[in-house]
């Protein structure tokens, strides 16, 4: 028989949470070894809070639901404020019962200075890889490249230094969004800058590219499963992926105790001086050439004479089985990229300020580690 619809709402609702959730979700597993993770850092979480006054949002389920913003491509703030309203699967992850209202999206804003004063998404993220090093997933293998991310500013907003004169239209009005032409006008970073987000820069990231406001992310992964061991954000400029690669190894070494025996690149690492410090950390890498190599006997200059032969060694590993192999597996760093812009939302930055993208980085990071874990590892 055809069934009714029933007008009559009911008073109350009896129904079990777990029970809505089916036992195969990819999220159990995830949030399972989130919870593990985050019981660890109570103590840290401590010291991030007074004892008195009005208590707040958990800091554990703030960087839950950086996750299910990361894992489930929400574009902003206000919009996962909105699905934890009224989606019972995101309540269930953040322990929220169905009854509990939802926290506003300033939250966000509030709390995000305290998360990097206490290094919160650093440690969370950090946590994560070492889940991965204790599991025996990490390989001694390693792969480093760089992407680049726009800023949260619009080319209007780079103007000359020092000028207080707003973009005007054809009739001399401001509106809101003015048109303005570029056309014929050279502008640089030396002699402009954004309003809008002061530390992003012009960069372009290869020939042929046109050239944007933007910020360079940097990431090293490992080569057997794709794991990243380390992210960072730094300026836009020629030589930050290079500066970039030894501060992540050296955290790493720091942090984790980890010494990677290979590291593979791409040819925007190709840099004699880059290669004598690799070479003294005993690090052989796998770089390919992007300049035709000289003749180091005719060259009178040391440093430079040193860097070219470092390259001509660079070009004797590259003909070994070492190097194709590293260069193979170099493209699983792509895949990263790949989804933390995508996926992750992160190929535009929802940020201003440089360190607020690097949280949004290593919380996306920890998402997509934990996606391979429960593949890998299942918790």
């Amino acid at each position: 028989m055809r069934g009714q619809t029933d007008d009559q709402l009911p008073l109350f609702h009896v129904f079990n949470v777990e029970e809505r959730i089916r036992s195969d979700h990819p999220l159990r597993d995830i949030k399972r070894r989130v919870d593990r993770i985050l019981a660890s850092m109570s103590a840290r979480f401590e010291t991030a809070y007074s004892r008195t006054g009005r208590p707040s949002v958990p800091p554990e389920r703030l960087l839950k639901a950086l996750l299910l913003m990361a894992l489930y491509s929400v574009r902003s703030e206000r919009q996962l404020c909105e699905r934890i309203d009224t989606d019972l699967l995101f309540r269930w992850f953040l322990d929220l019962q169905p009854s509990d209202a939802a926290f506003d999206a300033t939250t966000f804003t509030h709390n995000r200075q305290r998360l990097e004063d206490h290094d919160l998404t650093k440690t969370f993220f950090g946590a994560v890889v070492s889940e991965a090093l204790a599991a025996g997933l990490c390989s001694e293998h390693f792969s480093v490249d760089g992407t680049l991310i726009e800023s949260f500013a619009s080319a209007k907003s780079f103007q000359p230094k020092g000028s207080d004169d707003e973009p005007k239209d054809s009739n001399g009005f401001q509106p809101r969004n003015a048109e303005v032409d570029f056309h014929g006008q050279k502008r640089t970073n030396e002699t402009h800058q954004s309003r809008t987000d002061a530390e992003s820069r012009l960069y372009r990231k290869g020939p042929g590219k046109e050239a944007k406001l933007a910020h360079l992310g940097h990431a090293l992964g490992e080569n057997r499963h794709g794991l990243i061991m380390a992210i960072s954000v730094t300026e836009a400029n020629g030589t930050a992926e290079r500066s970039a690669t030894f501060a992540m190894l050296d955290e790493l070494q720091t942090t984790r105790g980890v010494q990677p025996k290979t590291l593979g690149a791409d040819k925007g690492y190709d840099d004699g001086q880059f290669f004598q410090d690799m070479e003294a950390r005993q690090i052989d890498l796998h770089v390919p050439l992007s300049k035709p190599l000289g003749d180091p006997k005719g060259e009178r200059h040391l440093d430079r004479r040193r860097g070219m032969e470092a390259r001509q060694r660079m070009q004797a590993r590259g003909h070994t089985d070492g190097y194709r192999l590293s260069q193979k597996c170099r493209k699983k760093i792509e895949e990263v990229f790949g989804w933390l812009k995508g996926i992750a939302g992160l190929g535009r930055s929802r940020v201003v300020g440089r360190w607020k993208l690097q949280q949004l980085l290593e919380v996306g990071a920890a998402a997509y580690n934990l996606v391979r874990l429960r593949k890998l590892k299942p918790a």
